[in-house]
């Protein structure tokens, strides 16, 4: 009979299989599939160096972020139309404004899908995944079902992420300041990534604090949305505004995103004691290994 799939290496290989599903559509301009394909690469990568080790699980690791990296440009400009499409018209988002911009932003994205393609073509995905696969069942070969070592690390591992949220959510105090909200956006995202491991290794059914995390992440994804379009609206304003007028609505369109960044703001500051105590309680490993006095 054979041996049965170790949690390390399905949880390589379900991620493998993710990316594998999704980047073909993503090629061909699918922009659904292209933001599962992103998250695949996200998701593998915080799963890569728990279960392969060394220098191969580094080289595992490059290869999977630049297809992160190659495909985040255009992510971004599939989250601007998608904006642009859901915002109502009005006096605060006149026609011929939204008009403009998605024109613009669909030429742009014409032009950065080609470039993404190019990227993403220059890594061999079919050798990344045999070589993640065999990599993962080599180092998951254990007497075991379950590696206790692997879920510890899994935890520590964590811990380290919770351990940099709150110093985040700290130092982004309860300010509108979009730099130092991007961070704790970052560490959120990096967050949720870890304990979803943690919770697959560990077998663990308790998923509320990943759902908090998700509803952060969520959050504050849409606050950086925002203010990554209102960038793009005064790039249009400053190179492709061929009049006052469409200059002055521009700015309309500025403020109607400014106000739903401050409303997403109020939001976020209404989740952020239950972040801290969710950082707080995943990073209690890391004091129980601390050394006595």
């Amino acid at each position: 009979m054979p041996a049965k799939t170790s949690p390390s290496e399905l949880l390589i290989r379900q991620r493998l299989n993710a990316l594998t599903r999704a980047l073909p559509g993503a090629k061909q301009g699918d922009p659904q599939l292209l933001h599962h394909a992103r998250v695949a690469t996200r998701r593998l990568r915080e799963a890569l160096p728990l279960v392969v080790h060394g220098e191969k699980g580094r080289k595992l690791g490059r290869n999977v972020r630049r297809l992160t990296r190659a495909l985040g440009p255009v992510r971004e400009l599939d989250v601007a139309l998608d904006m642009l499409e859901t915002l109502p018209a009005g006096a605060d988002a006149p026609r011929g404004a939204i008009a403009k911009l998605r024109q613009v932003i669909r030429e742009e994205r014409q032009r950065m899908h080609a470039e993404m393609c190019a990227r993403v073509g220059r890594v061999d995905l079919d050798k990344l995944r045999r070589r993640a696969s065999a990599a993962a069942r080599k180092e998951s070969s254990h007497p075991r079902r379950r590696n206790p070592k692997r879920v510890v690390d899994a935890q520590l591992r964590a811990a380290r992420r919770a351990v940099r949220l709150r110093e985040a959510i700290e130092n982004a105090a309860g300010i509108y300041l979009p730099d130092r909200l991007h961070e704790v956006r970052v560490a959120v995202k990096k967050l949720r990534y870890a304990l979803e491991v943690s919770h697959e290794l560990s077998g663990s059914r308790a998923t509320a604090r990943i759902r908090t995390l998700k509803e952060a992440q969520d959050l504050l994804g849409g606050m950086h949305d925002h203010e990554v379009l209102i960038a793009r609206v005064r790039g249009v304003q400053g190179s492709k505004a061929p009049n006052l007028r469409l200059s002055g609505d521009l700015d309309r369109v500025v403020r109607r995103l400014e106000t739903e960044c401050r409303k997403i703001h109020g939001q976020y500051i209404a989740l952020r004691k239950k972040l801290l105590a969710i950082a707080d309680a995943t990073a209690a490993p890391l004091s129980r290994q601390a050394p006595a006095a």
